[in-house]
C-alpha cells in the first residue's frame, strides 16, 4: 500500500506541475501565435533567421515560464533547512523580528541569462557589427545624394512618435514605437531595452514582422505614388569607388556621429568597425568570424530571448494593438516619404533619378532594395535598379541608428 501510496502521490504531484494548471487562456493564445510565426518562417521564409528564434523563445516561454524567470532569495529557518535538506553553512543570515533566516538563493531560467546581454545593450551593436561586415557601402559613396533619400525614410519614426504620444504613450515608450518605422530590428531592439523594455515583445515581433513583408507592403505603396514613366526610368551607372574611399568611409562617419549624436555611436561605432573589417582587407579572419559564427552566435541568443519576452501576460493586451498597427504606420510612411523624396529628386535632376529607389530607404537590408528593382523591373525589362537601391537602404542603415540615437538623447 505504501508503494502505491507512494506512486499516485508522484502521479498528482507530476500532474499538479504540469501546464494543464500552470497555464492560461493567454498562454495558449501565445502557442497559437507562435505556430503561426514557425509557419510563416519555415514555409514562406520571412526573414526566417530571426522570426524562427523569436517564435520559439515565444513557445517555450509560454510554455514553461519559469524559463525566464529571474533569481530569487528564499528566506528560511534553520528548521526548515532541515526539512529541505539545505545546508546553512556557506549561507548568508537575515534576522528578523528577532528571528535568524538563512539566505538560500535559487537560479534563474536559463533565457533569463541568455536576455541579459539584450538588457544590457550588447547583442544589437554585435549584430551591427556582423552587418557591417557584410555591406558595402559603395554605392551610396558613388551617389552621396542617396544619402537624402535614407534620411526621408526615417520621417516616419519621428511622425509615428508623435502620434504614439496622442494615443496615450510615454514619450520613452513612443520613442521605442516609432523606431520600428526604420525597419531595422536590432535597432529596435536596442532602443526599446534602453526606454521601454516593457514593451520588448511587441515591438520586436511588430518590428520583425514588417521587415518580412517587405515584398507585400513596400509595392502598393511604391506603385501608388509613382507613374509608370517615372518607375521605367534607368538610371546611369554609377562610378567606381576606390578602395581608400571605402577605408575612409567608416572612419569619417563614426567620428561625425560619435562627435554630434554620442547616443548613436554604439550602434554606428560597431557597424563601422565591422565595415572597415571588410573593406581593409588586412582582418579576414576577423571579418569572416564577425559576419558569420559570432553574427550566428547571436542572432539565436537575440532572437531566441527577445521572442521569450513575449508572455501571454505581457503580450495580450490593448497597448499591443495599438503597437502593430502604429508600426505598421510608422514603415508604411517610411516608404511613402522615401518615394515622395524618390520623386523631388526624380524632378531636380530632369528625370534621371528612379524614385522607386527611395522606398529602399527603410534599413530592410537587402530585402527593400531587391524589391526597388523587382518593380522596376516589372515596368521595364531592362531595368536594373538594385546598386542604385542599395545606395539608399545602406543609408537607411546609419538613418535609422542616428534617428535612434536622437529619440535616445531627447527622451532617454
Amino acid at each position: 500500500m505504501e508503494i502505491l501510496q507512494g506512486f499516485v502521490d508522484a502521479v498528482v504531484g507530476i500532474f499538479e506541475d504540469s501546464g494543464l494548471l500552470t497555464l492560461n487562456w493567454q498562454n495558449y493564445v501565445m502557442i497559437g501565435i507562435s505556430i503561426v510565426l514557425l509557419y510563416l518562417a519555415i514555409k514562406k521564409q520571412y526573414e526566417p533567421l530571426l522570426l524562427l528564434p523569436i517564435a520559439f523563445g515565444m513557445l517555450l516561454v509560454n510554455l514553461y515560464p519559469s524559463i525566464m524567470a529571474p533569481p530569487t532569495t528564499q528566506l528560511l529557518t534553520e528548521a526548515q533547512c532541515t526539512a529541505q535538506n539545505v545546508a546553512v553553512s556557506g549561507h548568508a543570515k537575515t534576522v528578523i523580528d528577532g528571528v535568524t533566516y538563512i539566505e538560500n538563493p535559487t537560479y534563474g531560467g536559463l533565457l533569463y541569462y541568455l536576455y541579459q546581454g539584450v538588457k544590457l545593450g550588447i547583442y544589437p551593436p554585435l549584430i551591427f557589427l556582423g552587418i557591417g561586415c557584410m555591406t558595402d557601402f559603395g554605392p551610396l559613396i558613388s551617389n552621396p545624394k542617396s544619402l537624402i533619400l535614407g534620411a526621408a525614410a526615417q520621417i516616419g519614426i519621428f511622425l509615428t512618435f508623435t502620434g504614439a504620444i496622442f494615443l496615450g504613450f510615454t514619450e520613452a515608450e513612443a520613442g521605442a514605437i516609432g523606431i520600428i518605422g526604420g525597419a531595422d530590428g536590432p535597432t529596435a531592439i536596442y532602443v526599446t531595452t534602453k526606454l521601454a523594455p516593457h514593451l520588448l515583445g511587441s515591438i520586436a515581433i511588430a518590428a520583425y514582422s514588417y521587415m518580412a513583408l517587405v515584398p507585400i507592403i513596400q509595392p502598393p505603396i511604391m506603385k501608388a505614388l509613382t507613374t509608370k514613366k517615372e518607375r521605367s526610368v534607368v538610371m546611369e551607372q554609377l562610378r567606381p569607388v576606390s578602395k581608400l574611399e571605402k577605408i575612409m568611409f567608416p572612419v569619417i562617419v563614426v567620428i561625425i556621429i560619435a562627435i554630434f549624436l554620442p547616443d548613436a555611436a554604439p550602434l554606428v561605432g560597431m557597424l563601422m568597425l565591422g565595415n572597415l573589417f571588410k573593406e581593409s582587407g588586412v582582418v579576414e579572419r576577423l571579418s569572416k568570424t564577425a559576419q558569420n559564427e559570432l553574427m550566428n552566435i547571436i542572432t539565436i541568443f537575440l532572437g531566441t530571448t527577445v521572442g521569450a519576452t513575449a508572455s501571454g501576460q505581457n503580450f495580450l493586451t490593448l497597448d499591443t494593438i495599438k503597437i502593430i498597427v502604429l508600426g505598421l504606420l510608422a514603415f508604411c510612411m517610411g516608404t511613402a516619404f522615401g518615394v515622395l523624396f524618390g520623386k523631388i529628386m526624380y524632378k531636380a535632376t530632369g528625370g534621371k533619378v528612379n524614385p522607386l529607389i527611395g522606398s529602399a530607404g527603410v534599413s530592410a537590408v537587402p530585402m527593400a532594395a531587391r524589391v526597388s528593382q523587382k518593380v522596376g523591373q516589372a515596368e521595364n525589362p531592362g531595368n536594373f535598379l538594385l546598386m542604385h537601391a542599395m545606395g539608399p537602404n545602406v543609408a537607411g542603415v546609419i538613418g535609422s541608428a542616428v534617428a535612434a540615437g536622437v529619440l535616445l538623447n531627447v527622451v532617454g
